[in-house]
């Protein structure tokens, strides 16, 4: 495994430690990884000192993979070190759908690509064929998902529940927008929704969110992952509606440095100016946003009005862009397929 030499050198460091030992050694990484990059903070430009390390890649399916065609299409991971790596077969996929936590690692700087094979190169250099309109759904619906998710924070416990389902609903069918990228659509959709409620229903304050699901011969498993993030959506909900500690307000802070810096990068996209990671000249607003300069204190109460401020003028930017978006209303899947087709000559010549 040769690292990249325009690396910084901390980082290249690090993989040699033990910790990584698993680069090497799994059969299933090892020569088949053909990229690998930091994601997260230290890729944004945002970390501090207590910012861990995110690393993630690309890595080959198989010679018997593709020739047997059941090619692995769910990624390695490596909690313990906060490490993913994609097979070919999916992260094609999800580049496809310009989903942004993957269509960011072909945008990092040069200095934070720690492996880059030829077939690595050759995505990265390419990274242009996967950008389309559909950024418009995916980055508007991660930031969307962000916003929910400061908003729910910030309800208080004697919120009315009404607006408090409001509010989950909301996050859950951002989320729901990304099932997609990882799960089989289900033919007739999920419907979520809270009933009416007439004036004179007596029960109205106790009106929930309700769903309608008809399914038949779909995978248990996948079914088994939309209900988990559905889940997750509510339970986080419940975590951050009872926040009393500092801890808490770091992580607050942190989803809205998330939320403006996916409207940025997501405003270029759409201009047409590419992907950059790394924000450079956003760092300022950013890092002030990680470290709640914007959030005033009155009464004992923090005031989040200046940050929700800031985020109106970037979603504002947004959707200029998107009204004004000139990438084509789907990635070149034809260019898409000849990259593959190179790509997969590569593996089968080996």
């Amino acid at each position: 495994m040769i690292f990249s030499q325009n690396a910084e050198g901390k980082f290249i460091d690090i993989l040699h430690t033990t910790d990584y030992d698993f680069l090497k050694t799994n059969p299933v990484l090892n020569a088949n990884i053909i990229y690998l990059t930091l994601s997260g903070s230290h890729a944004y430009g945002t970390n501090n000192e207590y910012s861990d390390i995110d690393i993630r890649g690309i890595f080959l399916n198989t010679k018997k993979e593709l020739l047997t065609m059941e090619c692995s299409d769910k990624p390695f991971e490596h909690r313990e070190s906060d490490t993913v790596i994609y097979p070919l077969k999916q992260i094609i996929k999800l580049l496809s759908n310009c989903n942004p936590n993957c269509i960011e690692l072909l945008g990092t700087k040069d200095q934070h690509v720690l492996l880059c094979s030829p077939e690595g190169k050759l995505i990265r250099d390419n990274a242009h064929i996967f950008l389309s309109k559909y950024a418009i759904n995916t980055f508007g619906g991660y930031a969307t998902a962000q916003l929910r998710r400061l908003q729910n924070a910030l309800a208080r416990d004697n919120y009315p529940k009404s607006e408090k389902e409001r509010h989950i609903l909301g996050s859950i069918q951002n989320q729901m927008v990304t099932f997609k990228d990882r799960y089989k659509e289900i033919d007739n959709n999920i419907n979520l929704y809270i009933p009416h409620v007439n004036d004179g229903d007596l029960n109205k304050k106790d009106k929930e969110i309700l769903i309608d699901i008809n399914v038949k011969g779909y995978p248990l498993r996948d079914l088994k992952g939309m209900y988990s993030e559905m889940n997750n959506v509510i339970r986080d909900y419940d975590k951050l509606n009872h926040r009393n500690s500092k801890k808490d307000d770091l992580h607050l802070n942190k989803h809205a440095l998330h939320l403006v810096r996916l409207l940025i990068m997501g405003t270029e996209i759409l201009q047409g100016k590419g992907i950059h990671t790394h924000r450079e000249q956003d760092h300022s607003l950013l890092m002030d946003l990680r470290n709640g300069t914007y959030v005033l204190e009155r009464n004992g109460v923090k005031d989040y009005s200046e940050v929700f401020n800031i985020v109106d003028k970037y979603e504002k930017e947004f959707n200029y862009a998107k009204k004004e978006c000139a990438l084509p209303d789907k990635p070149d899947y034809d260019a898409i397929n000849d990259l593959v087709m190179e790509i997969t000559r590569h593996i089968l010549m080996k």
